[in-house]
């Protein structure tokens, strides 16, 4: 469990923020192949060419690992527009000290893959390096669907945004994300495999709308940094729509409907009601009859966790969508 406890001062400095940097970062391990990319399909064939001739090898160490990226590697935006030149300027300016911190916490107590000795013997000098292969990165593979992601991202912010005028915290975190719930004046955060508990000492907090984080929430909450959440936005369902045509690419939404495929695509891992019609613009109650029928057929599972009825699809949806066996996946 992550705790971020707040003090009156922090409840006036909560903020919301855009930031190329983590869409870069976040996308690789779908490119890697280390988080599933059912839902982001159609964008992992259009990168997966115009990356090769790239050396990714120090980038894909840092970021491909399943539960830790390191803190240097995505700092919070400092505006609400984040932009990729001054974050990645950020990144080589990581003193040498924070760098090698970071990369003991990715190691987890295990050797440091030989990849990333020289980052971590010499920060200084590798990190440009680093800055470039990612600029490189971000221009062959996610600059040219940036506005999409915008464009999800100033959705998202201006509905949590109203949320936040209307019901405050707590009416935020109702259907951010399963692993995250507001309780008086601290955040708790579901990670079974971190313990952390952390003032915010009038810092605030500051939530990053992500497309290529899904489903996953994401927490930043070492010092000095500013505590931060990373979490997948709203509508995301739509986001790789074939707008010509008004349907998925994928043919099974040919043959189960639309929202049907697009529902068990977003069912990897154990996703709320209210989460599902989030990610989809569905309402609720139209997410609930889908996953009846879901059910009925042996597609989905659900199970109550908390306050949240959690949905996961099963194996045998796993052999519709042509996904890899979850045992052989990665874990949380």
């Amino acid at each position: 469990m992550i705790e971020i406890i707040f003090g009156p001062d922090d409840l006036t400095r909560i903020r919301f923020a855009r930031s190329p940097l983590e869409e870069l970062v976040h996308s690789v391990p779908v490119l890697a192949g280390t988080r599933r990319a059912v839902v982001h399909g159609p964008w992992l064939e259009f990168a997966a060419g115009r990356v090769r001739g790239l050396d990714l090898r120090v980038l894909l160490a840092l970021a491909r690992g399943p539960r830790v990226v390191p803190d240097f590697l995505a700092p919070p935006p400092q505006a609400l527009t984040g932009d990729l030149r001054d974050e990645l300027d950020a990144i080589a300016a990581t003193p040498a000290s924070a760098v090698r911190t970071a990369l003991e916490e990715l190691g987890t107590g295990e050797r440091l893959p030989a990849v990333l000795r020289p980052l971590y013997e010499d920060p200084e000098r590798e990190l440009p390096g680093l800055v470039d292969t990612m600029a490189a990165y971000w221009r062959a593979a996610v600059e040219p669907v940036w506005p999409r992601l915008r464009a999800l991202h100033d959705a998202d912010i201006a509905h949590r945004a109203g949320q936040l005028t209307t019901g405050g915290l707590a009416r935020v975190f109702e259907d951010l994300h399963p692993e995250a719930r507001f309780e008086k004046d601290r955040l708790m955060v579901d990670k079974p495999l971190h313990s952390a508990r952390r003032s915010a000492d009038g810092s605030g907090l500051l939530l990053v709308p992500c497309v290529f984080a899904w489903p996953r929430l994401l927490v930043l909450h070492n010092e000095p940094y500013q505590p931060t959440l990373t979490y997948s936005p709203r509508g995301i369902g739509r986001l790789w729509t074939d707008e010509a045509s008004g349907r998925t690419a994928e043919p099974l939404g040919e043959l189960m409907g639309r929202s049907r495929a697009a529902l068990l695509a977003h069912l990897d891992l154990p996703v709320s009601t209210s989460q599902l019609a989030a990610y989809l613009d569905l309402t609720s109650a139209a997410v609930s009859q889908h996953l009846s029928v879901l059910r009925r057929c042996r597609l989905v599972t659900s199970r109550r966790s908390g306050r949240w009825v959690l949905h996961q699809r099963t194996a045998l949806a796993d052999e519709l969508l042509g996904t890899p066996a979850r045992s052989a996946a990665p874990g949380p």
